[in-house]
């Protein structure tokens, strides 16, 4: 696969593991992507955990970690990622929405310090490099993969990432409010023409009504960006922990009844765009 995405956390907000979140997931915003040889990952959120796991188990010593933002529910589970803890191991952190205020470093030093966890962010034995950049900003990663940024609307700030490989792309759009009946200008240029956008999909557009200012988007949002964009799939994500698996079956049908683009993404689920 020259580019894949594997999705370990799928819920926002908080974690909910329970018998009524077995089905979609119930850990919080994680994913994997496979670009080449390289293994991305994007967000730190608890499951992160499970991830570190198997790059253990698959004796992945390098790495690149790009932070959405630093709320609890995308870095919590940094903490518990296991290969951090090992010697001989790198990881590369980026995130674009701190580079005023103090840095990622910081930021992940600080969940890390007393009274709040009791292993420190200098404990970990792993050779861990913090790049903070604006949201905006593109480069290309040593294996060729290129990536894109662009701002997203979310409390504190945000940060959207096109990865792009050998001609196919993906798109991770989450944590952003949108304006009802004005496209987010900064979102269609990052997705345009993507194979895959996995977007912020925490609400209905009938429940979006009771959250404004809350900093997130809906379901019906996303299929429209998505079409206006020339996107071929998209993929719903950042799940409300109140919406347990009944709720979300029904929600996948009408999705996908509305457009048959849309796909609802569920722990572990696999999706190479193009294959």
């Amino acid at each position: 696969m020259t580019l894949a995405v594997k999705f370990w956390g799928v819920r926002g907000s908080i974690a909910c593991p329970s018998p009524q979140h077995v089905v979609y997931g119930g850990n919080t915003s994680c994913l994997e992507i496979f670009a080449g040889d390289e293994r991305l990952i994007l967000d730190a959120g608890t499951g992160i955990r499970n991830l570190g796991h198997e790059f253990i188990r698959d004796k992945v010593k390098r790495g690149v970690l790009l932070l959405t933002h630093s709320h609890w529910d995308h870095i919590n589970g940094f903490p518990f990622f296991g290969p951090a803890f090992m010697a001989n191991t790198h990881f590369t952190i980026c995130a674009g929405h701190l580079q005023d205020q103090g840095g990622i470093e910081n930021v992940l030093a600080s969940q890390m310090a007393n009274p709040l966890f009791p292993v420190p962010l200098e404990a970990l034995q792993a050779e861990l490099v913090f790049e903070d950049f604006r949201a905006g900003d593109k480069w290309t990663l040593e294996g060729g993969a290129e990536v894109r940024t662009a701002p997203l609307n979310h409390p504190n700030g945000a940060t959207g990432y096109r990865i792009s490989h050998n001609g196919k792309s993906i798109c991770y759009i989450t944590d952003t409010e949108h304006k009802p009946g004005k496209p987010d200008q900064n979102v269609l240029g990052l997705i345009e023409g993507a194979d895959l956008v996995i977007y912020d999909s925490t609400y209905s557009d009938a429940e979006f009504v009771a959250k404004v200012g809350w900093g997130h988007s809906t379901w019906q949002e996303g299929i429209r960006l998505c079409r206006a964009a020339g996107v071929k799939q998209l993929a719903l994500f950042h799940h409300d922990p109140d919406h347990d698996d009944d709720y979300m079956h029904q929600l996948e049908i009408e999705a996908r009844n509305t457009w048959d683009g849309c796909i609802v993404a569920r722990e572990h689920m696999v999706l190479a765009p193009g294959a």
